[in-house]
């Protein structure tokens, strides 16, 4: 029996707005999973929104592919000897989406603003709740931009990039109306945002005076060439109708999929997919206060039961690559330290369980049927170990009950998807902290807390790199839960769009073309 599709009327007028323009081949129609929350880049976020203020708007530094600061609307900076005193000095040429050019004492207005936004997401990045406060930020001529804290902070470049933060944007005081409320953004980067339907569409388009930087595209820096004239963002919640418009050429890319849909899609000539780990993490977590699970032998039977290169093939079909670190594969963290893991050797196991005292207690796995990643860890790691004489038992919750009890530390065992970090620092400050003081804490390890808490303040270089293999070690040895593999961007786009890739949870649209 087939189900007629009957996509909500939203969406059928936002796709039916689609059809003129789809004979233009300057006009790239990409899939909008919800509409954003707020075009004010870093307050009322979600990553939606993110991902617009990203192709709109810049700061002065932002984060490069592997995770390292690069410069954006900063062609350079320095940091003072006491590492409070940050001197910014700015690229020339820059101009905002009016025309006007970026000056230092503009970028200060800006910084100034989103600081007393009510609603700034990043707040207690720089107010001093969660590192240094920021004490000023002057502009003593129209290229240097000076910005003082009140302590050392060595994070302080990472959360000015963070795209919760709006990558710190720098906006133009046209931004605000007359009366000093927030309108929409005028920024500095590739794409000018246009007109906004609220619930049906987004335009952005092309900025026609952007200036791409030399060399190549480098995460959300480096060389933003825009190759077509005009980005129509559709809201289309329902993925099912988004495959089947981008079948019939009313959308282009679908920016996130599923990696079972992925696979169906992967062999058909007229999609290309496309596949990459980003930062976050594919976990099964252990609860190590559980009187089963507190033993180490037990954690240690339980990763040696599991063939995980095996576990990640099939639960992510095909498309994910195993790590064994929370430093992501692709960050300039992951060294060959990083790369050591336990060995799948069931024939170890049983010794293992012996030195456990383990009786056949019954272990139960959560997991939820919202993320099918997670449902499939769950399936495939209960199958192997109960091979290996462990007995376990799946728990299906829904997705609001399953992150409650995480929350809490009400589980024993969870199949568990961590959303991407910029910085292998922030992997472990989620799971690494006192259960008595955060119950969603997993790591709950003295030396741990400590070695985090060095790293947040280690600026990047041989000190940084030596703290998180001395980190990744520390985790081999006591396997406080099983890091299984990176989360994933998957796409899928038409054949004819060119250099489309989803990146870090992201739909970067610039180096994209059309070749119909």
């Amino acid at each position: 029996m087939m189900l007629e599709m009957k996509p909500n009327l939203a969406i059928l007028v936002a796709l039916g707005g689609l059809c003129a323009s789809t004979a233009v081949a300057d006009t790239l129609n990409v899939q909008l999973s919800a509409d954003i929350r707020s075009s004010r880049p870093g307050v009322n976020r979600d990553a939606l929104s993110d991902s617009m203020a990203l192709n709109v708007s810049e700061g002065l530094v932002a984060f490069g592919q592997r995770g390292n600061i690069v410069p954006m609307l900063a062609q350079e900076w320095t940091v003072a000897e006491d590492g409070k005193v940050y001197t910014f000095t700015l690229r020339e040429g820059r101009t905002f989406h009016n025309g006007a050019p970026v000056t230092a004492d503009l970028v200060k207005q800006s910084w100034e603003a989103l600081l007393a936004a009510p609603k700034f997401n990043c707040a207690s990045y720089f107010n001093g709740g969660r590192g240094a406060a920021v004490t000023s930020v002057e502009a003593p001529d129209d290229r240097t931009v000076v910005i003082t804290l009140d302590k050392p902070n060595a994070m302080f470049l990472k959360y000015t990039a963070q795209s919760q933060c709006g990558g710190m944007a720098i906006m133009h005081p046209d931004s605000f109306d007359a009366d000093g409320k927030w309108d929409h953004p005028v920024g500095t980067g590739p794409f000018v945002f246009g007109e906004w339907k609220r619930g049906q569409s987004l335009h952005l388009t092309k900025f026609a005076d952007y200036v791409p930087l030399e060399g190549e595209i480098d995460g959300y820096a480096g060389r933003k060439e825009v190759l077509v004239d005009d980005i129509n963002l559709v809201v289309t919640p329902d993925r099912a109708t988004a495959v089947a418009a981008l079948r019939s050429g009313d959308l282009d890319i679908v920016p996130f999929l599923s990696t079972s849909k992925a696979s169906e899609l992967s062999s058909d000539p007229a999609f290309k997919v496309q596949s990459a780990p980003h930062g976050g993490m594919i976990t099964l977590l252990l609860q190590t206060a559980d009187p089963v699970l507190s033993s180490p032998e037990m954690r240690l039977a339980i990763v040696k039961a599991l063939d995980i290169p095996e576990l990640v093939d099939v639960a992510t079909h095909g498309l994910g690559v195993p790590n064994a670190s929370l430093v992501p594969l692709g960050s300039i963290y992951h060294s060959k330290v990083q790369d050591e893991r336990v060995s799948y050797a069931p024939d170890k196991v049983p010794a293992l369980l012996k030195a456990a005292g383990y009786e056949g207690q019954e272990l139960v796995i959560q997991t939820n049927r919202r993320n099918p990643i997670n449902e499939n860890v769950a399936v495939i790691a209960q199958a192997m170990l109960q091979m290996a004489g462990i007995n376990t038992r799946i728990e299906v919750l829904e997705w609001a009950t399953q992150l409650d009890r995480f929350r809490n530390g009400g589980f024993q065992m969870s199949a568990f998807n961590y959303s991407n970090r910029a910085d292998p620092v922030l992997a472990y400050s989620a799971v690494v902290a006192s259960k008595e003081d955060r119950g969603s804490a997993i790591w709950d390890d003295p030396k741990a807390i400590e070695l985090v808490k060095e790293v947040l303040q280690t600026p990047d270089g041989d000190a940084r790199q030596a703290l998180f293999d001395q980190l990744h070690k520390l985790y081999l040895a006591q396997m406080p839960f099983v890091m299984l593999a990176n989360n994933l961007d998957v796409s899928v786009s038409a054949a004819y769009v060119q250099n489309y890739t989803t990146w870090n949870g992201f739909a970067r649209l610039w180096g994209v073309s059309l070749k119909k």
